[in-house]
């Protein structure tokens, strides 16, 4: 029984080949617009506020919505309902369980996992939207539910109208593959 358990470890199929230098290019180009322009929004007119544009999430979304463009995780579909659907879990986790972090964090994860499954929205980033709504600190802890709308979907959305036009202007990309 153990033997069957490792050997489930060992792979079936062999690595992907490696991507040719222009879609690392694109790549390259649509994650630096994207971040650069939720960050250039955070930091030119948001830094006297209260409020931020940009989340670490936004960084494994990038790889997905602009490294990754067919992939089911990398939608349109996927990047807004998941990181949305997974904000609104992680901060009604904190609310209902800041006194427990630990429990909040757990509950956070697992919930929106569970709830991205349900409605097919599965984006791996909106795990870790759901854990910055409880351990992102004072600043993430008073925007309460505004956080759902600012940073996550002002944010997510910013990223996904980058890849709409990086993604379609090269030739040999096309972006997204469905919408719904």
């Amino acid at each position: 029984m153990i033997g069957k358990f490792f050997r489930k470890m060992t792979g079936a199929t062999q690595s992907p080949p490696r991507v040719s230098g222009m879609e690392v290019f694109w790549s390259w180009l649509g994650s630096f617009l994207g971040i650069a322009a939720v960050a250039y929004l955070n930091d030119g007119f948001l830094e006297k506020t209260d409020l931020v544009l940009i989340i670490g999430s936004f960084g494994a979304s990038a790889v997905l919505i602009y490294g990754a463009i067919k992939s089911p995780l990398a939608q349109p579909r996927n990047l807004l309902g998941g990181h949305i659907l997974s904000a609104c879990i992680g901060v009604s986790a904190w609310k209902l369980l800041f006194v427990h972090p630990w429990l909040a964090a757990a509950l956070a994860v697992s919930v929106s996992i569970a709830a991205m499954h349900l409605t097919k929205t599965l984006h791996p980033p909106g795990g870790a939207t759901a854990l910055i709504a409880v351990i992102g600190g004072p600043k993430i802890h008073q925007l309460g539910y505004l956080y759902i709308v600012m940073p996550v979907a002002a944010g997510a959305l910013i990223m996904l109208a980058v890849a709409l036009v990086v993604n379609n202007l090269a030739p040999t990309r096309r972006y997204p593959e469905y919408w719904y």
